[in-house]
């Protein structure tokens, strides 16, 4: 069982870099002479904090035995979903309350590094 759940949360890591990535290349490919400068702005902002939180992941997954290693994995899964997925969502013309959903987003990151470094400090218990 144990290995199954760092297995799930590896595969999870390894989905979240490989999308920043294709979704990265996509918008400096596909998407550089579609959208205007704010959303191209937002774009590259939803891909950074994507491929950090997607390295994030794959640091957490080591801790994912401890509960606050699974909080940390969830809470960057979350993340990237909300933050993230909202600003590509605005960047290719979502209406603006989905604006609303990035906070929320970034409420999850914070909450993941903090989960993440508890993991960290009692990595020796």
């Amino acid at each position: 069982m144990r290995q199954s759940v760092s297995t799930g949360w590896g595969v999870a890591a390894g989905v979240a870099g490989a999308s920043a990535v294709l979704l990265g290349a996509f918008g400096a490919h596909a998407l550089r002479d579609v959208l205007d400068g704010r959303a191209m702005e937002l774009w590259h902002t939803a891909v950074n904090y994507h491929v950090w939180h997607a390295l994030a992941l794959v640091l957490a997954a080591g801790f994912g035995q401890r509960r606050s290693g699974r909080v940390s994995m969830i809470a960057f899964v979350l993340g990237i979903v909300l933050f993230s997925g909202s600003l590509y969502a605005l960047a290719l013309g979502a209406p603006r309350w989905c604006g609303a959903i990035t906070p929320v987003g970034g409420l999850a990151f914070v909450t993941g590094w903090l989960a993440l470094g508890w993991s960290l400090r009692t990595r020796s218990k």
